[in-house]
């Protein structure tokens, strides 16, 4: 008697499951990944840091390199985003240094310090991050999706759409919060040339922010015409141009943060 398909077992290494049976396991294996990643974030030797310090040098001088080693990591372990926290640790690390260094230059006291490490870490990071992640990931699921008949239906993660705000944001952050350290004797004067230096540090910061942005989805293969993500770095630039007549982004914002004047 030939066996039934309840008794049938697998020929050959290669006789996997049908895909209609892949998307279950999936969503079971993405219910899993925040409570796994949160729990790895506060264990240090579980992190990679090594891997994470790679990425975070070749997000400055080549971060094509950085999306086709994603690549791998989907090919390995089925997903996008990363799964381990070892990079986003690193970034909670220089934000809070960068807080305190900002601290002591204006002398904000312990109560300002604590106050500056939880808006820059929850709030320019995590908070806004959240936000950008969730509209670039709603609008490519929405808009830019390819619908191959032929193979499995892919969707953007919201992990690896907020994967891609943490790789864009490591750059600017080198820009907008540590270079502007040492130019803040510069920036804070009421001329033109500081005028200049501040406002071009913030448009170099936010058009790579944008291009690192496009190289994130561009690296998916099942998105089509990313290129709309490179299209505001046309309308930061007209903003620089307007914002050269008087407006000094730099000084605002440092006068924000610190009620300066």
């Amino acid at each position: 008697m030939l066996p039934t398909s309840a008794t049938r077992t697998p020929s050959s290494p290669y006789d996997f499951p049908s895909p209609m049976s892949r998307p279950r396991r999936t969503r079971r294996g993405s219910n899993r990944f925040f409570p796994t990643y949160l729990r790895r974030l506060f264990s240090f030797r579980q992190m990679d840091f090594e891997v994470a310090l790679w990425e975070m040098l070749y997000l400055c001088i080549s971060p094509e390199r950085v999306y086709r080693n994603i690549k791998y990591h989907k090919q390995t372990k089925n997903q996008w985003a990363r799964d381990d926290p070892a990079f986003m640790a690193i970034l909670f690390f220089c934000l809070t240094t960068s807080a305190i260094a900002y601290g002591v230059v204006y002398s904000v006291g312990f109560g300002g310090l604590l106050r500056l490490i939880l808006w820059m870490v929850f709030i320019d990071f995590l908070l806004v991050g959240a936000v950008v992640a969730t509209a670039l990931w709603a609008f490519t699921n929405r808009f830019l999706l390819q619908h191959n008949p032929h193979s499995v239906q892919q969707s953007v993660e919201w992990a690896y759409a907020f994967d891609v705000h943490c790789n864009s944001f490591f750059p600017m952050f080198l820009v907008t919060y540590v270079l502007q350290l040492f130019f803040i004797p510069i920036v804070t004067k009421n001329n033109w040339i500081s005028l200049f230096v501040g406002n071009t540090m913030y448009l170099v910061a936010t058009s790579y922010y944008v291009y690192i942005t496009f190289l994130g989805y561009k690296a998916l293969p099942f998105l089509k015409n990313p290129v709309v993500f490179l299209y505001p770095i046309g309308l930061l630039f007209i903003i620089y141009i307007f914002s050269l007549f008087g407006f000094p982004i730099a000084l605002r914002i440092l006068e924000a943060y610190f009620r300066t004047k």
